[in-house]
This record gives C-alpha cells, sequence and structure tokens, in this order.
C-alpha cells in the first residue's frame, strides 16, 4: 500500500507548533496552547492546533489525536495522542475522572467571603443570539448537568482575586459559568462578562495535568504562567504562584 502524501504546512507554521511543545514521545504530545488559538477549526477560526498537528503527522499521513479541549482564549496544558490506542487510553483517563487538571483565572466582582470551597451548581446549555452558553440551573431542571469546581483564593485585593480552581466535571465553559454564577466572573470574559475591569484575553490558564500515560504511570505536566497573567496581577496588587 501506498502511503499517503503528507498534508502540507508551512515552515513558519511547522516551527510555530513545535514551539509549543512542552513533552513529547511516541505516544503523546504535550502543548502549551496559547490563549486565541483555537483547539479545533469552525466559522471564523483560520488556524488550530488540530490543523497544527500536520507538522507531526507519520509518514503515513495520520496525524496526532485530540483527546480533550480547551476553550479557544484559555491558554495552557494540552495533551494529544499520537496512536490510536493510546488516545482512547487517555480518553478513559479523562472520562473517568482520573485526570487532574489545575487553572488559575484572574476574576473580579462580589467575592466570596471564605479563601477555599466548592461549586456545585449543575448547569443547563442555552442558545444566546446563536452562541451556546451554560447557566446555572435548578436541580432537576430537564438538561441540566452536574458540575463540581473545587477552589481556592491565593491573593485577593478590593473585589479582585487570583483563584486556583480544579474542575472534577467538565462540562462546557464550567470554571466560567460556575465563577459568573457567583458573580465574580473572569477578566476579560466577554461571553460571561468581564466584571469591574476588561482584559485583552480571557484570564484563564490551565496551569497543569495530571494524567497517567500509556505505559508510563501517573505524570504531572505544567505550563509557565502567562506575561498577561504577571502584568494583569502586578497591576491589580496580586500575587500568583511561582
Amino acid at each position: 500500500m501506498r502511503n499517503r502524501p503528507l498534508p502540507d504546512i508551512s515552515l513558519e507554521d511547522r516551527a510555530y507548533a513545535q514551539g509549543l511543545v512542552i513533552y513529547e514521545d511516541s505516544q503523546v504530545i504535550v502543548f502549551d496552547k496559547p490563549s486565541g488559538l483555537a483547539v479545533q477549526g469552525g466559522g471564523g477560526v483560520s488556524q488550530s492546533l488540530d490543523d497544527l498537528l500536520v507538522a507531526f503527522a507519520k509518514s503515513n499521513g495520520k496525524k496526532p489525536r485530540l483527546v480533550h479541549r480547551l476553550d479557544r482564549g484559555t491558554s495552557g496544558v494540552i495533551i494529544v495522542a499520537r496512536t490510536k490506542p493510546a488516545a482512547a487510553f487517555l480518553s478513559d483517563e479523562f472520562a473517568s475522572r482520573r485526570a487532574s487538571k489545575t487553572y488559575l483565572a484572574i476574576a473580579s466582582g462580589r467575592l466570596p467571603e471564605s479563601d477555599a470551597g466548592v461549586f456545585d451548581q449543575p448547569l443547563v446549555k442555552v442558545e444566546e443570539g446563536g452562541r451556546p452558553r451554560m447557566l446555572i440551573a435548578k436541580p432537576g431542571r430537564k438538561g441540566c448537568q452536574d458540575a463540581v469546581t473545587r477552589w481556592r483564593i491565593l491573593s485577593r485585593q478590593n473585589d479582585h482575586a487570583v483563584f486556583e480552581l480544579k474542575p472534577e466535571t467538565g462540562r462546557t465553559h464550567q470554571i466560567r459559568a460556575h465563577l459568573m454564577g457567583v458573580g465574580c466572573p473572569i477578566l476579560g470574559d466577554h461571553l460571561y462578562g468581564s466584571g469591574a475591569r476588561s482584559a485583552d484575553r480571557l484570564m484563564l490558564h490551565a496551569r497543569s495535568l495530571e494524567i497517567a500515560l500509556p505505559d508510563q504511570g501517573r505524570q504531572t505536566f505544567r505550563a509557565p504562567v502567562p506575561t498577561a497573567f504577571v502584568e494583569w496581577a502586578v497591576q491589580l496588587g496580586l500575587q500568583l504562584p511561582e
């Protein structure tokens, strides 16, 4: 059987994709996705991480596979599978909730009085202006989904705070909807409200991912805090973790 030709990708895009790599082996690749890069193509998307995976395609033309998602505005750790068995293995890690994700967010508004807790309000998807949104729902409402996010405040100043968040479920826009629901939306979140101040990007960062790899046991991957986070933290008098 003849190998299929590799899809075209420019040298510039190939270098860009390789520059995002945190870790890679024969089974997986871990990236530090920048804010603004969509994970998959769609309306209004000129380039996506899925497109860039062509840079890592095998000689038969098969490229790595996506196994989870980050919102376009969210930066940080995302893992893909190089092989079909690895994709099945990683997908099961996420589906079974054995994978552990940690996010950082800078939020503004009516902050919780305590410094740690759990958001467990169920969410329901609605269509507003042709765009899907997740809203806090009353338990038992048709279509609502359970959603659990553990959180703690790492730093606070007036009505601004740095949150560390660990979602235990993987609902669409879960962290964004939960923070909006308690009255302190993430800065730069134009879909769920940007709070008292606006930012030029969504201030949500997938800081780390702890997950088992095929034949390797559990590992933890981390993405450095973006420069935009540091700049906004300094401006607001907040401290970020090292």
